[in-house]
């Protein structure tokens, strides 16, 4: 018979509260990666990796590499965002919470997209040249001109036949020289929309791919298959294409991409870094 017990002396230690538990503090598992829930989705879908490669236009080694976390052969956070939004659809699960880890785990989204590494191991982009220095050439110009009107004025004032001489047209030359401004009025340019819709066949279909807002790989196709381009189109490049029946477009960046379709500008929400299959055709400019 036990004296002086009292009934919590009775409970063994490891009754204790579980915040006061060791265990308490260990910390939860953490959720599976990227590369493992797209890999996982792909053959719960029943699909290989060529499978997906020719569904996605994304090429099998860059396919395996994120299926194994690796995101250096994507070129940049932008096209490896695209990269993981165009694999997730293919294998039928959202994108969405992918790119929020993904973003997570690489510092976040940045707060504008940064010119990143052209698609698919492309050659090296040579550095665009200088631009020329359009302000001081413009200085430089007035300054010239105001230079030889003074020193016409000056010129004509210092011998009082001057003035003589170039009314009655002895020298014609000087008297010509400060209109160099009334003949230079530039025509102005026509809008890209105006020269898109001009010249357009209503009997085929017509695609104008304008990388107005930055460069983006870019392949087209026909109605046959028959591939028309398949490449890098620098800022500031456009190409158009043409054919009977229907343009197939992958777009490796859509947001850096302006599409005029028959002639008519096509307005989208694109995001940069987003990878686009379109289609179009004979009365379209909605998006394929």
């Amino acid at each position: 018979m036990s004296i002086g017990n009292s009934p919590e002396d009775d409970h063994p230690s490891d009754d204790r509260p579980a915040e006061d538990s060791p265990a308490a503090e260990r910390p939860a598992e953490e959720r599976p990666s990227i590369g493992h829930v797209l890999r996982q989705a792909r053959v719960d879908a029943g699909l290989t990796v060529d499978e997906i490669s020719t569904s996605t236009r994304v090429r099998i080694p860059i396919v395996h590499a994120i299926e194994q976390d690796d995101f250096s052969r994507c070129g940049g956070d932008v096209y490896a965002r695209g990269h993981i939004r165009t694999l997730a659809r293919a294998v039928g699960i959202d994108p969405a919470p992918l790119v929020a880890q993904y973003d997570a785990g690489h510092g976040g989204r940045p707060p504008a997209p940064t010119p990143a590494a052209p698609l698919f191991e492309a050659e090296r982009i040579r550095s665009e040249p200088r631009r020329p220095n359009w302000t001081a050439a413009m200085v430089a110009a007035i300054v010239a001109v105001i230079a030889f009107v003074g020193y016409t004025a000056f010129s004509g004032d210092e011998d009082g036949d001057g003035g003589q001489q170039v009314a009655e047209g002895s020298t014609p030359s000087k008297s010509a020289a400060p209109k160099p401004s009334g003949s230079k009025p530039a025509d102005p340019k026509p809008d890209p929309s105006d020269s898109a819709v001009a010249g357009v066949p209503r009997d085929k279909v017509t695609v104008k791919v304008d990388a107005a807002d930055g460069r983006s790989w870019i392949s087209v196709k026909d109605h046959n298959g028959r591939q028309l381009f398949d490449g890098l189109l620098k800022q500031g490049q456009s190409k158009t294409f043409q054919d009977k029946q229907k343009i197939d477009l992958v777009l490796g960046d859509a947001g850096a991409i302006k599409l005029f379709v028959n002639g008519k500008p096509v307005d989208n929400e694109f995001e940069p870094g987003q990878v686009e299959r379109l289609t179009y055709t004979k009365g379209d400019p909605e998006v394929g």
